[in-house]
C-alpha cells in the first residue's frame, strides 16, 4: 500500500497563513481567502475558525467538510505543474482545487468568477 502524501497529515492551520500572505501580497484580503475556503467546503466562518484552531489535518478537513461545493468541479487549470482536473486521488484533488482558487485570487480575478457565480 502506498504511503500517504505528507500534506494529508499536515494541519490546514499550518498552510493557511501562506494562503493569506499570498493573497495579501497582491492586495487581496484574509476575508476573501476565508470566503473561498467556506465556499469550497461548506464550513461556516465559525466552523472554519474551529477547524484552524483544532489544527485539523487536510485529509480530515476535507473528509468532514459539511458540504463540498459541486461547482468546484468547474475549477480547471494547472497547479504545481499538474492539471487539477486530471488528479485522480480525491483528497489531493480537493487540496489542489483550494490551491488553484487561491492562485486565482492572487492573480486579481473577481470573486464572482473565482466562486463560479458567472
Amino acid at each position: 500500500m502506498p504511503t500517504k502524501h505528507r500534506i494529508y497529515t499536515m494541519p490546514v492551520a499550518n498552510v493557511y497563513p501562506y494562503y493569506v500572505s499570498k493573497a495579501e501580497k497582491k492586495g487581496r484580503t484574509k476575508a476573501e481567502v476565508d470566503a473561498i475556503l467556506c465556499w469550497l467546503t461548506g464550513y461556516t466562518p465559525k466552523g472554519l475558525a474551529q477547524q484552524l484552531k483544532a489544527k485539523t489535518d487536510f485529509e480530515t478537513f476535507f473528509a468532514k467538510a459539511p458540504k463540498m461545493n459541486p461547482k468546484r468541479k468547474l475549477v480547471t487549470g494547472v497547479v504545481c505543474g499538474v492539471r487539477v482536473e486530471d488528479i485522480k486521488e480525491p483528497t489531493m484533488r480537493e487540496i489542489r482545487y483550494l490551491d488553484k482558487l487561491v492562485d486565482e485570487l492572487a492573480k486579481g480575478k473577481a470573486m464572482e468568477k473565482i466562486l463560479r457565480e458567472t
